[in-house]
């Protein structure tokens, strides 16, 4: 799902009658070296993107801004609750049946921590967007620290997809790219495996056009 700050109805990028093939537009755009697609997959996405509530926070720019799956925040609530539930197992055990009852601090502090990461994890997931524009890919996360990095297409150098066990289970996917600078690097999690390829062979593609000047 997109989302637009300018209109009060959220553009869907996913809608079979109203988009195309990305991978279509991608030959489209490369040919005429624009970089603004349209991400369309059967997959649905957040319908909101959530955004910090202080006045002095990093506002939306105008346009379309894509976002991820909520299959993402399940498999991250699946992976670290299963690190949770170890964390508690071998305190107790440390505890109660080895009488290490320094075991209860640490313990309690890790399970505090990662109890409040759980809780917050889907709206930290609503938070995350990228948007496509002529020039560049602006991408963005955070509600507490935000963060918001626009790479220029032609400085792209690698577009890579990882996904482990889980994210295959559920369909999704990670896209990474990085440029010279590797500070500029960035992540795209919790993608349909569809819009992670469909995304990759479009940066791809427009990169490859800047670089050569076309």
């Amino acid at each position: 799902m997109t989302n637009n700050p300018e209109e009060t109805t959220p553009d869907s990028g996913l809608d079979s009658t109203t988009t195309e093939s990305l991978e279509a537009e991608a030959e489209a755009e490369a040919g005429a070296g624009a970089g603004a697609v349209t991400v369309s997959d059967e997959a649905a996405t957040f319908s909101k993107l959530v955004e910090p509530r202080s006045e002095h926070r990093l506002v939306l720019e105008a346009g379309i801004w894509h976002q991820i799956s909520p299959k993402y925040v399940i498999v991250q609530l699946i992976s670290s609750g299963t690190v949770l539930l170890l964390v508690i197992v071998a305190t107790l055990l440390l505890a109660l049946l080895w009488n290490q009852w320094w075991a209860w601090i640490p313990g309690g502090i890790i399970t505090f921590v990662m109890v409040w990461s759980l809780a917050i994890m889907p709206r930290q997931a609503r938070a995350i967007g990228y948007q496509l524009r002529e020039d560049d890919l602006v991408f963005r996360r955070g509600i507490l620290w935000q963060r918001m990095v626009a790479v220029p297409y032609g400085r792209m150098q690698l577009v890579d997809i990882t996904h482990g066990p889980l994210d295959r289970k559920f369909g999704i996917a990670q896209l990474k790219f990085v440029t010279a600078a590797a500070a500029t690097g960035v992540v795209i999690p919790g993608l349909s495996q569809g819009t992670a390829e469909m995304l990759r062979d479009h940066l791809v593609a427009v990169a490859e056009s800047r670089r050569t000047g076309l």
